[in-house]
């Protein structure tokens, strides 16, 4: 991993005038928006967006996006357990920086939740998804005769207007129902999820073997996971409850992660660089030898996700519903917190029904005149600067994750050197013309970033950040280890033993 052998300005003056403080944070996109929060299964809780290697080759460079959805996922939720919903499309998109238009699609389509028939549903005559199909025990391998229930998916890749189906019949694996039942996922002497594999090899057998590499070139991935987002929303909503502050005001640690103990579902895929297109566009934070915001040019793509039902529901008396009519979006997101923490009521729902080409029209005063500034103001006394941000502007409008292509692959969470603040933790990679830019978000986003505290960071900072006050919510870590291969997410909880529910 090349970096800059030179002490970037920009990093220097985050040594100048630092002070704490510990102000009010939100979840990622967890609860963005009252028609999301009523369709749990379209909810995009987070989109990751970095560079990386091929999981089976470490010398192809790979734009690894994963998606979150479904939050606060409840591990031990039998019979059923959550499923992605068969009659939702969901999508990531690829897209020129600068204006947030889709250049690229990859379109995810999953089979029935309800198959009375295999290969959905192999013991129709039983209540167990998981643990008895044709056969009873626990799961060896994925589908086999004690995996009941399997739900399998289809990717399409969209250019222009031709589509073409490049994985199908892709199976997802079982979801960790608990030690008896699917005993590769936990440690056989706690029942609790093993996670941080640094290898593909040391991944667990379910995940193993539910990697799909594509003819085309791409690598998929889909099933539960651990949520990644850590923050104390509980504290933060409870009229900022005493322990979000702390001794050292928001960075001891001294919070509780709201989300600990909970899974996702996860879609992820690898994208070789070579089958992606590369833009010219500026951003923030991105050519770290001068002062901040540190606003310079850089090459690569934009990246968001969405989730659309179709137009038209029936209810049926018998059978499942029915859907038709064209695909209608109900869910979008790009960087983390745009959403849920900047933009106001009356506009939620009209955002996730919007395209990041008329963010700039639409949005951007949320960023330019960020409310969260003032209400920090009224509270504690700051003076944080509440209009004219520029600087948050750039970062989010429009809201697409930008990430340049013409990096190394950058550090991941657990490895050495890596940072939960990017490149105020002094965590930097290097692009093709010897720019320094933040390994971390908002250069793309990797699993770990602490994105509540850099953003509050960069709220309490800007616009000019002559002084550089670090703001936190006092979480500082996930409660669970994430994977240093794809697909990255951790290793979901199990039912019986996680830790958001006290030990037996």
């Amino acid at each position: 991993m090349r970096s800059s052998s030179r002490r970037p300005a920009a990093l220097a003056a985050l040594g100048l005038g630092l002070a704490l403080a510990g102000q009010p944070a939100w979840s990622a996109s967890h609860s963005d928006a009252p028609l999301s929060k009523q369709d749990p299964q379209t909810n995009i809780t987070d989109v990751y967006a970095f560079i990386g290697s091929k999981y089976d080759n470490a010398s192809q460079r790979v734009l690894n996006v994963v998606v979150q959805v479904r939050p606060f996922s409840e591990p031990g939720d039998g019979v059923t357990y959550d499923r992605f919903a068969d009659d939702a499309l969901y999508s990531i998109h690829i897209t020129h920086p600068a204006t947030g238009v889709t250049q690229q699609r990859y379109d995810f389509r999953f089979s029935s939740v309800n198959a009375l028939a295999a290969p959905g549903l192999k013991n129709p005559n039983t209540v167990l998804s998981y643990g008895l199909g044709t056969a009873a025990g626990s799961i060896a391998s994925v589908g086999d005769a004690q995996q009941n229930f399997t739900q399998t998916y289809t990717v399409t890749k969209v250019v222009g207007g031709a589509s073409t189906v490049i994985g199908s019949g892709l199976m997802t694996p079982p979801p960790n129902v608990g030690l008896r039942t699917t005993p590769a996922y936990n440690d056989p002497a706690t029942g609790m999820a093993v996670s941080g594999a640094t290898t593909f090899a040391q991944l667990d057998s379910y995940t193993r073997q539910t990697v799909h590499s594509l003819p085309s070139g791409e690598a998929t991935f889909a099933g539960s996971r651990d949520d990644g987002f850590y923050s104390d929303i509980p504290g933060i909503f409870d009229l900022l409850h005493p322990r979000i502050l702390g001794g050292s005001l928001g960075q001891d640690g001294g919070g509780v992660d709201g989300f600990k103990g909970f899974n996702v579902l996860s879609f992820a895929i690898q994208i070789p660089l070579s089958g992606l297109p590369s833009f010219p566009y500026t951003a923030p934070f991105a050519d770290l030898a001068h002062v901040l915001p540190a606003l310079g040019a850089a090459q690569g793509v934009g990246v968001y996700a969405s989730v659309s039902r179709q137009a038209v529901r029936v209810l049926r008396q018998t059978g499942g519903p029915v859907s038709s009519g064209p695909w209608v979006q109900v869910n979008r997101m790009g960087n983390p917190l745009f959403n849920e923490g900047l933009v106001a009521l009356k506009d939620k729902d009209n955002f996730n029904r919007s395209s990041p080409e008329t963010d700039a029209a639409k949005f951007a005063t949320y960023a330019l005149n960020p409310e969260l500034a003032g209400l920090i103001n009224f509270v504690f006394g700051t003076g944080f600067v509440a209009s004219g941000r520029a600087d948050l502007q750039a970062v989010f409008i429009p809201e697409v994750l930008r990430v340049d292509t013409t990096t190394p692959p950058v550090r991941l969470a657990g490895q050495a050197g890596f940072s939960r603040f990017g490149f105020a933790g002094g965590d930097t990679t290097t692009d093709s013309s010897g720019r320094v830019k933040s390994s971390g978000w908002p250069n793309g986003r990797r699993l770990g970033d602490d994105v509540v505290d850099i953003a509050l960071t960069a709220i309490a900072s800007g616009p000019s950040y002559s002084t550089v006050t670090v703001v936190g919510d006092n979480v500082n870590a996930n409660d669970q280890l994430y994977h240093q291969v794809f697909p990255y997410s951790g290793t979901p909880h199990a039912g019986t033993r996680n830790r958001k529910d006290p030990a037996p």
